[in-house]
């Protein structure tokens, strides 16, 4: 099974002895021993992950990293995040996926319009399984938890990520005074409720909540 381990907070190094990880394209920047290297796709395996990227427009381009030595990963000096799944189910970003291991599966799901606030689509990848995935952040992640009786509100364009059973409200506070210049500046955001872990960074992506 290949070890993942934070050299400094942000590059990945990933131990491998025989094992594969899947990685973002382009993103490894060193490695020792042998290493092979195999581009793939993005948006879920198979005839329904090739459908899916037809229909969703998810392309993030992977490739498949296998070998014996260690493989150090890196995303233009983001900051970088462990996160070890045991059956569940991870939603992230399609920008902000690094690397997981091989044995976890990929897909995408809807996300309507609280994908379109952050201008990423109407849809994000999804990452199941048991094993490790890693994911970056503009500046250090906090993880936040929600739980039945404490929801939790958060910009669309500093979500990441979040695991768990939890439901998602996209709530707009656009009115008369938003259109005036007078609004608190927080025109979308994204209610997260029920029982789970939300990923949030300390900066936020352009979105379309940021143009009123």
């Amino acid at each position: 099974m290949a070890q993942f381990r934070l050299q400094g907070s942000k590059v990945l190094a990933v131990d491998m002895t025989g094992d594969a990880v899947k990685a973002k394209n382009g993103a490894m920047v060193a490695y020792d021993g042998q290493m092979a290297f195999k581009k793939m796709s993005g948006g879920g395996e198979g005839i329904r992950g090739m459908v899916t990227r037809r229909l969703t427009g998810e392309s993030m381009e992977v490739m498949e990293v296998k070998g014996h030595g260690t493989c150090y990963f890196a995303d233009r000096a983001s900051e970088i995040n462990l996160v070890r799944l045991s059956g569940e189910k991870l939603y992230v970003e399609a920008s902000n996926l690094l690397a997981t291991e091989a044995a976890l599966r990929t897909g995408t799901t809807f996300t309507g319009l609280r994908g379109a606030s952050q201008g990423n689509g109407l849809f994000t990848t999804t990452v199941e399984g048991v094993g490790q995935a890693a994911i970056t952040s503009d500046g250090p992640a906090i993880v936040l938890r929600v739980t039945s009786g404490t929801p939790l509100n958060v910009d669309p364009g500093a979500y990441i990520a979040h695991t768990g059973n939890l439901r998602q409200d996209f709530q707009t506070g656009v009115s008369w005074r938003s259109l005036l210049g007078e609004s608190g500046g927080e025109s979308f955001q994204i209610r997260f409720e029920g029982e789970g872990l939300v990923y949030v960074q300390p900066s936020e992506r352009n979105t379309i909540g940021g143009q009123f």
